[in-house]
């Protein structure tokens, strides 16, 4: 129900209708706009999959329909009804007053690009100069504000530096610290927050019936309240995944690595993208949690039984210090992996040889 995360059971958030567990998000833009406080550019954070693009084409929506006075909105919140015009619209994609920038295609790669470039975002002057084609307002969605290049920020740093009357700029960002500080502070921004564990599972639950529910607390324990990578994990078994990753450093320095040849032949596949992402989501993940634990004693709750004893030993092996560079240096090459179309496989042995060789000190 919440999307900007992945899978096939996350609604798409120009489809979707609820914002769950953002209540006060909500208020506060209902707030600024009753009273006449309503910026013409706002910024919305907060970790992936936790509902930040369906609350942006939610108030998208809302003010395309012109503060929701209508037969069919609710005037108490941003809701617009599935049946009215502007929401089917819009989940047409052919509303002609809003205006979607993301990561567009490249064609030679068979993929979207890793960015937003600036030609993604070089029209957004000439379509805010133009007069409303269906109603007063036009709206952009910048989906995501971090993913942009330097040239692509600049190109539309033009459009908030003057913004129109009746304009609406709307970035999504989930690491806003990538966001250049001249859009920033052009912005009013609305953090949002994980979801309540409980929220979490009973969207697992709506979503996914079929899920028992230790798997569902499970994945919610992997997750920190994101309700789209949740349902993402299950699409994927991305909890069986994990609980092979913590099969193969349970035995640190020891590796089987026959094992990890046989994860990199799966990864390495055309079709084995998907899981190679959620490895590279889930492996630095595992060594954050170790080595935050580490440094205040506690560790996180556990997935897999078994799990913390590992991350308490592997943590006194070698040193914390030497732990945060493995973390960082792992974190880097999957990135770098990404980017960079390296070998999805080499990569997974390199991750492993480091591991193997942080735990031997």
């Amino acid at each position: 129900m919440v999307a900007d995360g992945a899978g096939g059971n996350v609604m798409d958030p120009r489809e979707n209708p609820d914002l769950l567990g953002h209540a006060e998000a909500e208020s506060e833009l209902l707030s600024a706009w009753n009273g006449d406080r309503f910026a013409h550019s706002w910024l919305i954070t907060g970790p992936r999959g936790v509902g930040k693009a369906t609350l942006a084409y939610r108030l998208a929506r809302f003010v395309l329909a012109d503060g929701g006075e209508g037969p069919f909105r609710e005037s108490d919140s941003l809701a617009v009804g599935q049946e009215d015009p502007v929401f089917r619209r819009v989940a047409s994609r052919a509303h002609a007053d809003l205006r979607v920038v993301e990561r567009g295609f490249d064609i030679q790669r068979n993929r979207r690009r890793e960015e937003i470039v600036v030609d993604d975002v070089r029209d957004l002057v000439s379509f805010f100069a133009m007069t409303a084609a269906e109603g007063r307002w036009r709206v952009a969605i910048v989906d995501a504000a971090d993913e942009m290049n330097r040239n692509a920020a600049n190109a539309l740093l033009k459009t908030l530096e003057e913004p129109p009357t009746h304009g609406l700029v709307i970035m999504v960002a989930h690491i806003p610290g990538r966001v250049p500080a001249t859009l920033r502070s052009r912005c009013r921004r609305l953090s949002l927050r994980g979801l309540a564990p409980e929220l979490v599972g009973r969207i697992m639950a709506e979503r996914r019936p079929d899920i028992t529910a230790d798997r569902r607390a499970a994945i919610g324990r992997l997750v920190d309240g994101s309700p789209g990578r949740a349902l993402a994990l299950v699409d994927t078994d991305g909890l069986t995944l994990y609980e092979e990753l913590v099969a193969l450093i349970s035995d640190l320095p020891a590796v089987d690595m026959l094992a990890v040849h046989r994860l990199g032949d799966r990864v390495g596949k055309r079709d084995g993208g998907d899981a190679f992402r959620l490895i590279a989501g889930l492996l630095p993940r595992w060594l954050e949690g170790m080595v935050r634990g580490g440094v205040t004693g506690t560790f996180p709750e556990p997935v897999v039984p078994g799990e913390n004893e590992v991350m308490a030993r592997l943590a006194r092996t070698g040193g914390l210090e030497r732990w945060c560079e493995v973390w960082e240096n792992v974190r880097d090459l999957f990135f770098a992996a990404d980017a960079f179309n390296l070998d999805r496989k080499q990569v997974l042995l390199n991750v492993f040889s480091a591991l193997r060789a942080a735990s031997r000190a």
